[in-house]
């Protein structure tokens, strides 16, 4: 910082000592004070004013170049607000106080951003693992003579974990890429039934539809969620039998599998949860369930009793009942 600069920062202050001594000079000529003293008491009062000037410049020219060097030193420079340090005018305090509230807010944008990058990673990362054991199982049947069924079953099982990575990348965007429409709850339940028959015909499992009503939502996005649930059904009640209904604003899928032990019950959802009885996976189907409804405004219901059933609902809030 420049002297003139500073001197410039304290132009209105200047130009009021300037009107006050006017007024000084002016009085004491009125009082009869003689030239001489008038002449001293204007030279202490320059001096006086100068001494100020330079003592202030020197000390915020101090100040600044701590903090110069506190931002070349900080590897972050959004955390400036957290280690700077605090100021002794009211004005500056204020100012302070104001950076510090931006400074941590940036902190916790950036905290979740670095969050959520790793996270993302993470999931890529399993899913690369999970991937390569369909792609090897159909590498290894092409090599066997090529059984279109099982090649079949091994492709559906690449392209869920496809489509469940493109749903998670989605997630940050579901809003621009949602579209909301009317459509039967039947409709979207075949649609997904029909996308899940080669996992759930190689499961021995037998599928039940039943009930309608009007529904408003994404249907994408539902078909994809129905479809996440009857994936766990395949994997968790081989040979069974899985219900899915449409009833009052609900859609349900209950299947008379393993079942879900009560501890794990509030945990499936979590981003990566598995479960002790898991049969592999990444454990991201039920919480990518759960963002979607979340986003969608559909309230995520899972019930359970180990070793009879597993009952996960959909309420819809926006529905026309038929």
């Amino acid at each position: 910082m420049k002297i003139w600069d500073y001197i410039s920062s304290k132009a209105i202050t200047l130009c009021f000592l300037g009107i006050g001594a006017a007024f000084f000079c002016i009085v004491c000529a009125a009082a009869g004070v003689s030239g001489y003293l008038l002449s001293v008491l204007i030279i202490c009062y320059i001096f006086l004013i100068l001494l100020w000037l330079l003592t202030g410049y020197f000390i915020e020219r101090g100040r600044l170049l701590r903090l110069e060097r506190v931002i070349r030193e900080l590897p972050e420079k959004y955390l400036l607000g957290e280690v700077i340090p605090t100021p002794s005018g009211m004005l500056e305090r204020r100012y302070f106080q104001i950076m510090r509230e931006i400074s941590r807010s940036s902190v916790e944008v950036a905290e979740r951003t670095r969050r959520e990058a790793e996270d993302y990673r993470d999931y890529v990362e399993s899913w690369v693992h999970e991937i390569k054991t369909p792609l090897t199982a159909c590498s290894l049947i092409l090599a066997n003579g090529g059984d279109a069924r099982k090649l079949k079953l091994q492709l559906s099982r690449a392209n869920d974990l496809t489509e469940s990575v493109l749903w998670y990348a989605r997630l940050r965007t579901a809003e621009r890429d949602t579209k909301i429409k009317e459509f039967s709850a039947s409709e979207v339940i075949d649609a997904a039934v029909k996308g899940q028959m080669e996992p759930l015909i190689a499961a021995g499992i037998r599928v039940e539809t039943a009930g309608d009503f009007k529904v408003c939502s994404d249907f994408k996005s539902v078909d994809f969620m129905i479809r996440q649930l009857l994936i766990n059904c395949a994997k968790y009640a081989p040979g069974g039998r899985v219900a899915v209904k449409a009833q009052n604003g609900v859609i349900s899928v209950i299947d008379d599998g393993r079942g879900i032990p009560a501890h794990e019950i509030p945990r499936v959802t979590e981003r990566g949860f598995t479960g002790a009885s898991s049969a592999g996976g990444t454990g991201m189907g039920l919480y990518l369930v759960k963002e979607l409804c979340d986003k969608l405004g559909i309230t995520l219901k899972i019930e359970s009793d180990p070793g009879k059933y597993t009952k996960v609902s959909l309420a819809f809030n926006s529905l026309t009942k038929p």
